[in-house]
C-alpha cells in the first residue's frame, strides 16, 4: 500500500499528570520528552544521569535512577501520576565486558523506579526490548513466547521486566526493537551509528542475519501516549511491520543519505567475535497491541517499498528522480514523512 494512503488510530485520551520520563539521553526517551514537552508543557519532567550534562533546559532534572533516596524526593516534590521509564544500558558490548554496570542500570534502577511509582500509585509504562530473544525461534515472536537473551544486556532486562511484573501488575511493559530517530549525541542509535561512519568514509560493518521490527520514533511516542492513558497491563511487542536486517538498514541509510557505497560490508553474525554475541531474526508481532489500542499506530520504516532493499548490491544502484542527501535522509527516515499523516 503507497504510504500516504496509511491511517492511523486516532491521538488517544489525556494520561496521567504530571509525567515523569527516565533515560531521556537514549533516542527513544530523547524523543518522548520532547513529544510530551510540546503536548504537555509545564508537566513533564525527565530525568538524566547527574555526571551527563549534555542535556539540559526546561523539564530536564539531573538524578540517578539508581539513586533511591534522590528518586523519592524528586516523586514527593512533583507528585507523578505517571512514569515512561526509558531508561537502561543498551551497549551491547560495554554490558558483556561490566555486568556489574549493566545489572546497575538495567536492574537496579528499575526496581528503584518501581519502589517510588508503587509508593504513590503512579501509572507505570516500561520500555524492555526485542533483544530478550535469541532469534532461534525462526517465526516472529509473540508476547508469550519465553524469553532466551544471549546477551548480558537482553538478560538483564528479561529480569528488569519480571521486577516490574512482580511489583506492579497493573504496569505495562512494551518491547521496542530499533527506535529510528537522531541521537543527542550524533552517534548513538541505528541512524546515527551507522551514518557516523558513512560521513567520515569509514567501513561499516553490518549483519546480513540479525532480523528486526524497527520503529519510528515518531509512531513510538504516539504508542506511549496511548498505553500511558488505557488501563493495558502486562507485557506487549511494540515493533513495526516492515522486518530489516541490521545490513539492509544500513543500505537504506547508505543510499538516501548519499554515501559512499563502498563503505558497507555485510557479513553473517557467526563472523562476529566472541563479544558482544548476536541475536538471530527476533521479529516481533504487535497484532496484540494493536488490537487493545483499536488502530494501527506504526507506519513501516521505511516509509515507502522503493527504498526497501531487494538484493545485495541494492544501496549502489541510484535512480536519477530519487533524492540522496543526509538532510533527505532525516526526512524520512529519522522522522515520520510529513506526507504520511494521521487521521
Amino acid at each position: 500500500m503507497p504510504f500516504a494512503m496509511l491511517r492511523f488510530a486516532p491521538l488517544a485520551p489525556r494520561p496521567p499528570l504530571p509525567l515523569l520520563i527516565t533515560g531521556i539521553t537514549g533516542v527513544a526517551g530523547y524523543h518522548a520528552l520532547r513529544y510530551f514537552l510540546a503536548r504537555y508543557p509545564g508537566q513533564v519532567i525527565g530525568i538524566r544521569q547527574e555526571q551527563d550534562s549534555r542535556l539540559s533546559g526546561p523539564g530536564v532534572v539531573a538524578c540517578n535512577a539508581e539513586d533511591r533516596d534522590a528518586l523519592a524526593r524528586l516523586f514527593d516534590r512533583y507528585g507523578f501520576a505517571a512514569v515512561l521509564d526509558c531508561a537502561g544500558n543498551c551497549a551491547l558490548k560495554a554490558c558483556e565486558l561490566d555486568p556489574a554496570l549493566a545489572w546497575r542500570l538495567n536492574v537496579e534502577g528499575v526496581e528503584n523506579l518501581l519502589a517510588q511509582s508503587v509508593r504513590v500509585g503512579a501509572r507505570l509504562v516500561h520500555l524492555s526490548c526485542d533483544l530478550v530473544f535469541s532469534g532461534r525461534k525462526g517465526e516472529d515472536y509473540v508476547e508469550t513466547d519465553p524469553p532466551d537473551p544471549v546477551t548480558v544486556y537482553g538478560k538483564t532486562m528479561v529480569v528488569g521486566e519480571r521486577a516490574v511484573l512482580e511489583a506492579d501488575p497493573q504496569a505495562c511493559i512494551l518491547r521496542i526493537s530499533l527506535p529510528m530517530g537522531r541521537s543527542l549525541n550524533g552517534h548513538a542509535g541505528a541512524i546515527d551509528w551507522i551514518a557516523s561512519r558513512f560521513k567520515k568514509s569509514r567501513p561499516a560493518t553490518l549483519y546480513i542475519d540479525e532480523i528486526r521490527t524497527p520503529t519510528y520514533v515518531d509512531c513510538l511516542n504516539r504508542v506511549y501516549e496511548a498505553v500511558l492513558a488505557s488501563d493495558l497491563a502486562g507485557i506487549y511487542h511494540a515493533g513495526g511491520p516492515r522486518r530489516l536486517s541490521l545490513y539492509e538498514i544500513a543500505q537504506i541509510i547508505n543510499r538516501l543519505g548519499g554515501y559512499d557505497p563502498d563503505c558497507l560490508f555485510g557479513i553473517p553474525r557467526g563472523h562476529a567475535g566472541p563479544i558482544p554475541p548476536r541475536a538471530g531474526k527476533v521479529c516481533m508481532n504487535s497484532d496484540k497491541l494493536t488490537q487493545a489500542l483499536g488502530g494501527n499506530l506504526f507506519a513501516p520504516w521505511p516509509a515507502e517499498d522503493r527504498w526497501v532493499p531487494t538484493h545485495r548490491k541494492w544501496h549502489y544502484e541510484r535512480p536519477a528522480d530519487e533524492p540522496r542527501s543526509p538532510e533527505f535522509l532525516d526526512q524520512v527516515l529519522a522522522r515520520l514523512p510529513q506526507n504520511l499523516s494521521y487521521a
